[in-house]
C-alpha cells in the first residue's frame, strides 16, 4: 500500500552484488516469484531472482544492482523504509505484508509485498522483498493505498487496552514508539479520559490536545472513532491526527498580544475589562482598583532619555507584578499609566493594608549606568462590588483619587470618597460649560491699562479674559482658567483671545488711536503650532498694527531648547509683534539667557511690588536688567501710593494695579484716557 518511484537509470554499483551468504542468494534466485533483497542504508538492491529482474524491467541482476533506487525516491518513502529498518532490529522475525506501486521505468505496478529483516555480513539490517500472487484491488483501492502513504495526516488503530495495532507512515514518522499506548500519549490525561468517556457514551470525540513527544509537546487536531480490528473483529479505535502546533502557538501569540502591552508584558485595557466583568460576576464580597502614574514622568524623558523611561516603566510593572497576590492582575493602560485589581475584601482595613503594601513596594530609584533615576508614583484607589459598578465608573473614581494625590503633592496614595466625586462632578460640569461658552462666544476682553510713570500717560492695555455667563454674569478667570489648563481648552480659550484682541487692535487702529496691547500666551499654547499660523495670518493683513501688540509669556516658556526658543521668538518679532516676559523674576531671571532673546519688555511680578521697600534691591536688580537688554520694565499690581511713588524715584518705566485701574470693559475705557493722572512726588526717595 505504499508507493515507490525510484529513478531507473543506471549507474555502477559500489561492489557489484554481493556474494557472501551465496547460500542464501541462491535460493532466492531459485524462487519463482520475484525476490530481491534491498540494502536500506545505501538504496541498493544487492541480490535478485529472474522474476524481480523481469518485475523490474532490468537486463539482468547487474543491471537491476548497479541502480541507484534514491534518485527519485519520495521523502515519504525514504522515511517507511527506515521504519521497516528500525522495526527490523527490534522485533526480529517480523514481517510486513502491505501493498506497495512500484514504477519500473515510470509504470506502475502494484503489488501484495511482504518485507523481511535481513542482516548482512557486516551486520547492517536489510530488506528482504517478495511479491504475492496478486493484488486484488480496485483502480480506487491502489489510488486510497498511494495517499495513504503519502499523507501527512496520522492514523493509527488501538485496541481498547490502548496498545498499537496499526499506525501509518505519517503517524510513525512523528510519533514512533511512543504511541504503544493510546493514553501515554496524552499530555494532560483528564483530555485521555474525556475522550475515552465520548467514544463509550457517542462512539466518537474530537479535541486539540497537546501529545507528549520527545524533545517537546505538539499540538494536535484528534479524532477518535469506535471501529472494529480488521483482523480480529475485536472493538478498536481508530485515531487521526493533524498537526496543529503551528497554529496553536501563532493563535496563543496572537490572542497573548492581543490581551498584553508590549512594553512591559502586563494585560492591557480590553483585559483588563473583560476581567473586570468576570469578577463582577463571581459573586464575591469586593475588590479594589488602584490606578497610579509616575510623578514627573515626562522630567524623567527629558533628562534622561525616552530609553530610560521605558526603563521606568517596565521596572515599575516588575515591582507591581512582585506585590500582588494570585488572583490579583496588573495592566497597563498606556503612556505611564498602570491599573491593579486586587482580589480582596473591600473593608476599610483590609483595603487599605492591601494598597498600602503595592505602594510601597513600587518606589525606589532606579539606577541605569550610572545614573540613578528617582521613581515615584501616585496613587488613586476604589472600592467596587460585584454587581454594582461598570468599569469605567470605577476607573473615573480611581482617577480622581489619582488627581488628588497629585494635587496633595504627589507621592501618595489617596482612597476615593463622596467628596471627591461631587468636586469632580463638579468641575466636569464646569468644562462642558466652558466649552459651550466657547462655541457661544462667551468670553469677553477687559482691560487693564499702563500708564507711564514720567508722563501720566496710558499708553498700553493688557486685555485679559472674562466669562460672561448668561446667568450667573461675569465670572472671574481664577473660576475657568485652571480647569481650562487641566484640560487643554486653554489652547482654545487662547486662541479665542487672540482673535479678539487683534480685532480690537485693528478696530483702534483704524480708528487713528495709538494705544498698545498687551495680550498672554499660556505654555501649551506657545508649543501649538496654530499660534504661529495666527500670527502670520493677522500680519499678512493690509495695514494690521502688529507692532502695536506685545504678546506676553512666562519664564518657564524659555527653559528648553535654547535654540529653538530663540528662533521661534526671532521669527514672532520679524511679523512685527512685540514680546514681554510676565511675571519676571519668579522664575530662571538670568541676563546669559535673557539677552538671547528679542524681548521688549519685563513685567515685575507683583509679589515684589506688594512688598517694597523690603524687595527693593531685588526690583533695583529687574530695573537695572531691563536697562542693559533694552526693555520696557512694567511694574504690575501697584496699589498704593507708597509703592508708585518708590517706582517713580527708580526710574521704572510703566506701572500696572488697582492705584491707577481695574481692569475694565471695552465702554468703560474712554474713562480712564481722561483721567487725571498720578504724579510722583518729589523729594528724598521713599
Amino acid at each position: 500500500m505504499h508507493a515507490h518511484r525510484p529513478d531507473h537509470r543506471a549507474g555502477p554499483a559500489p561492489d557489484g552484488p554481493l556474494t557472501d551468504r551465496q547460500d542464501t542468494f541462491e535460493v532466492v534466485r531459485e524462487l519463482s516469484s520475484p525476490v530481491w533483497v534491498f540494502d536500506i542504508d545505501h538504496n541498493r538492491v544487492i541480490c535478485a531472482n529472474a522474476a524481480a529482474c523481469t518485475m523490474w524491467q532490468a537486463e539482468d541482476e547487474a543491471e537491476l544492482c548497479a541502480r541507484d533506487m534514491s534518485l527519485g525516491m519520495s521523502t515519504t518513502v525514504a522515511r517507511r523504509l527506515r521504519q521497516y529498518q528500525d522495526d527490523f532490529l527490534r522485533q526480529p522475525g517480523i514481517t510486513f505484508r502491505e501493498m506497495w506501486t512500484l514504477y519500473p521505468h515510470g509504470k506502475p505496478v502494484s503489488s501484495n509485498v511482504a518485507f523481511r529483516g535481513f542482516r548482512l555480513p557486516d551486520n547492517r539490517m536489510a530488506m528482504l522483498c517478495e511479491i504475492l500472487s496478486g493484488t486484488g484491488d480496485t483502480p480506487d483501492n491502489l489510488r486510497s493505498t498511494e495517499a495513504l502513504l503519502h499523507t501527512d495526516v496520522m492514523i493509527a488503530h488501538f485496541d481498547l487496552r490502548g496498545t498499537a495495532l496499526y499506525m501509518n507512515p505519517a503517524a510513525r514518522n512523528v510519533i514512533g514508539c511512543a504511541a504503544e499506548n493510546l493514553g501515554s500519549l496524552f499530555t494532560d490525561k483528564a483530555d485521555y479520559h474525556a475522550m475515552m468517556f465520548d467514544l463509550d457514551g457517542r462512539g466518537e470525540h474530537r479535541m486539540v490536545a497537546q501529545v507528549a513527544l520527545s524533545p517537546d509537546p505538539m499540538w494536535f487536531d484528534l479524532s477518535a472513532k469506535l471501529c472494529s480490528d480488521a483482523v480480529t473483529g475485536e472493538p478498536a479505535v481508530l485515531v487521526t491526527a493533524i498537526d496543529v502546533t503551528e497554529l496553536k502557538t501563532a493563535r496563543d501569540t496572537a490572542r497573548y498580544l492581543a490581551d498584553r502591552d508590549q512594553l512591559t508584558g502586563c494585560y492591557n485595557r480590553f483585559y483588563m475589562q473583560r476581567h473586570f466583568d468576570a469578577l463582577q460576576a463571581d459573586g464575591q464580597t469586593g475588590h479594589v482598583m488602584l490606578y497610579f502614574d509616575v510623578d514627573r514622568f515626562k522630567h524623567v524623558n527629558d533628562t534622561f532619555g525616552h530609553e530610560a523611561g521605558d526603563a521606568v516603566l517596565k521596572t515599575l510593572a516588575k515591582r507591581a507584578l512582585s506585590a500582588v497576590r494570585d488572583g490579583d492582575i496588573v495592566g497597563r493602560l498606556g503612556g505611564d499609566e498602570f491599573v491593579v485589581l486586587l482580589t480582596c475584601p473591600a473593608e476599610d482595613k483590609m483595603a487599605l493594608q492591601r494598597a498600602e503594601q503595592v505602594f510601597e513596594k513600587l518606589a525606589g530609584p532606579l539606577v541605569r549606568g550610572s545614573a540613578s533615576i528617582p521613581v515615584h508614583v501616585s496613587m488613586g484607589c476604589a472600592r467596587f462590588a460585584p454587581g454594582k459598578d461598570d468599569f469605567e465608573a470605577v476607573m473615573r473614581q480611581a482617577d480622581i483619587a489619582l488627581y488628588h494625590s497629585k494635587r496633595e503633592g504627589r507621592n501618595r496614595l489617596t482612597f476615593f470618597d463622596t467628596d471627591m466625586g461631587r468636586a469632580a462632578l463638579a468641575k466636569i460640569r464646569l468644562e462642558s460649560e466652558i466649552e459651550q461658552a466657547l462655541q457661544n462666544e462667551e468670553f469677553v476682553l477687559h482691560f487693564q491699562p499702563r500708564v507711564d510713570v514720567k508722563s501720566g500717560a496710558v499708553v498700553s492695555v493688557e486685555g485679559l479674559v472674562r466669562w460672561n455667563h448668561p446667568e450667573r454674569g461675569l465670572v472671574p478667570p481664577d473660576e475657568f482658567i485652571p480647569v481650562c489648563e487641566e484640560t487643554g481648552l486653554i489652547e482654545t480659550l487662547g486662541q479665542h483671545v487672540l482673535e479678539i484682541g487683534f480685532r480690537q487692535a485693528r478696530a483702534w487702529h483704524d480708528a487713528g488711536r495709538s494705544i498698545d496691547m498687551s495680550l498672554n500666551i499660556s505654555p501649551r499654547q506657545f508649543s501649538d503650532k496654530q499660534l504661529m499660523q495666527t500670527l502670520s495670518r493677522f500680519a499678512a493683513t493690509r495695514d494690521f498694527p502688529s507692532h502695536r501688540i506685545e504678546l506676553e509669556i512666562t519664564e518657564n516658556i524659555l527653559i528648553g531648547d535654547v535654540g529653538a526658543i530663540a528662533s521661534k521668538l526671532k521669527a514672532i518679532s520679524e511679523m512685527g509683534y512685540r514680546i514681554a516676559i510676565d511675571d519676571f523674576g519668579t522664575g530662571y531671571s538670568n541676563l546669559a539667557y535673557i539677552s538671547q532673546f528679542p524681548l521688549s519688555g519685563l513685567k515685575i511680578d507683583q509679589s515684589f511690588i506688594r512688598q517694597l521697600p523690603e524687595t527693593g534691591p531685588i526690583v533695583s536688580l529687574i530695573l537695572a536688567l531691563g536697562q542693559q537688554v533694552g526693555a520696557t520694565v512694567v511694574a504690575e499690581g501697584v496699589e498704593t501710593r507708597e509703592q508708585f511713588d518708590w517706582l517713580s524715584y527708580h526710574n521704572c518705566d510703566q506701572i500696572q494695579g488697582f492705584y491707577f485701574s481695574r481692569p475694565v470693559s471695552l465702554e468703560n475705557l474712554d474713562d480712564h484716557w481722561l483721567a487725571d493722572r498720578p504724579t510722583p512726588r518729589t523729594g528724598s526717595p521713599p
